[in-house]
């Protein structure tokens, strides 16, 4: 096994890259790497963060019990009590269970109180967004929540919650979503490996273009 300063390295330069099969690679060789990507996970504008919270999800698919070990730790830095700065727990929960289902399906509910939460709100909206596009019939309790967020204060949450419900083609939301349509306010979103600028009202048009269609 690596030392930590080497393993650290190793998987900063695969990040960088966004190298999964060669992170899931190193995972398999050292138990360690798992564990320290959960080190990344501590500033929203960070890229590495966002690839780190990737990188879990791709390990989680090829090596769920490595990750399953991890929730606990991911749980904690959502609790109050925890006094850290966890800001991307919340994502990682939904990124995992986006790779390997069976490791999040049985906190699923507590999706709904991490969305509650203004701390973990933005967070778990993207981690709900990366997991809907392959469970959407898993969010059957959170969606109508995410509905909600539609009318939020932050113009980030309401694109967020735009850019979910596209996801799960939750109908519902529709007259939610039409009202959005002029809102041009900046969201930036992690996607395809990459920050994205994009506005609420384009959030919005293509959350609803899946509802319009034939699917």
């Amino acid at each position: 096994m690596s030392s930590r300063v080497d393993l650290r390295e190793q998987i900063t330069a695969l990040l960088r890259t966004r190298d999964f099969p060669g992170l899931v690679n190193l995972a398999g060789r050292d138990s360690k790497a798992a564990p320290m990507l959960l080190q990344f996970l501590y500033d929203p504008r960070d890229l590495l963060q966002w690839r780190a919270i990737e990188g879990l999800g791709h390990v989680a698919a090829v090596y769920p019990r490595q990750v399953q070990k991890l929730i606990g730790r991911l749980l904690w830095l959502l609790n109050e009590d925890s006094g850290s700065f966890g800001w991307g727990a919340a994502a990682a929960l939904g990124e995992i269970g986006r790779g390997q289902i069976s490791v999040v399906k049985e906190i699923i509910p507590m999706f709904c109180g991490y969305l509650e939460e203004e701390f973990s709100r933005e967070s778990m909206l993207w981690g709900v967004g990366r997991l809907a596009e392959v469970h959407p019939d898993r969010l059957d309790e959170v969606t109508p929540m995410v509905a909600e967020l539609l009318g939020h204060d932050d113009p980030q949450i309401r694109g967020l919650a735009a850019w979910c419900l596209g996801k799960t083609k939750y109908r519902a939301a529709a007259p939610a979503l039409k009202e959005l349509l002029g809102d041009e306010r900046p969201v930036r979103l992690y996607e395809g490996g990459d920050f994205r600028d994009t506005t609420v009202a384009r959030m919005a048009r293509t959350a609803l273009a899946p509802m319009n269609g034939s699917g």
